[in-house]
């Protein structure tokens, strides 16, 4: 008889997670259902919406379309790891959604935020090849669907906390990362 469990290692949010699941349970369906993490949520439950996005060692990802047992010692920071490791604070991107208005109903926008940081680490990784003016940023984000409209306000978000990082990093040459209006 073929084994249909399998113990898995993550660490999620900055802690250590060991848990037994059956195969076919979506990493989405673990964070929210064996470890109580319902920030991220179920939308289309097939990958198309973004409601669901996390980033799974630092990279974007829609955690509704991969299993579990396939993640074995991987990280995850879902929307309620954002401000990082043993923080109460916001992440700045949190802090500028609040600011810009940036959701109306809220649903989808701890996808926007796991997304935006994605995106954000992936200019600080690459800074010439991450278009951060306003349609790159659109484009970077359309796999995030928003039914209330907020992109606008989204968009401005992220390029508000860009233009931050930007400022932080004195030893890049004025134009990397390529925030422009």
């Amino acid at each position: 008889m073929q084994e249909t469990r399998s113990s898995v290692g993550l660490h999620v949010n900055g802690r250590r997670y060991e848990l037994e699941v059956d195969h076919r349970v979506t990493l989405l369906d673990l964070l929210r259902e064996h470890l109580g993490l319902t920030g991220t949520k179920k939308g289309c439950d097939h990958g198309q919406c973004g409601a669901c996005t996390v980033l799974v060692d630092g990279r974007r990802a829609n955690s509704c379309l991969l299993l579990a047992v396939a993640h074995d010692r991987t990280r995850v920071t879902t929307v309620e790891g954002l401000g990082g490791e043993g923080t109460d604070g916001l992440h700045p991107l949190q802090e500028a959604f609040i600011e810009r208005d940036a959701f109306q109903c809220g649903y989808c926008t701890p996808g926007q935020l796991c997304s935006a940081a994605g995106l954000l680490a992936e200019a600080a990784a690459d800074p010439g090849a991450t278009d951060l003016s306003r349609s790159g940023i659109a484009e970077a984000m359309s796999g995030n669907l928003c039914r209330c409209g907020a992109y606008p306000r989204i968009v401005d978000a992220v390029r508000d906390v860009a233009a931050l990082s930007q400022a932080d990093a004195p030893d890049r040459a004025p134009g990397d990362g390529r925030v422009v209006a």
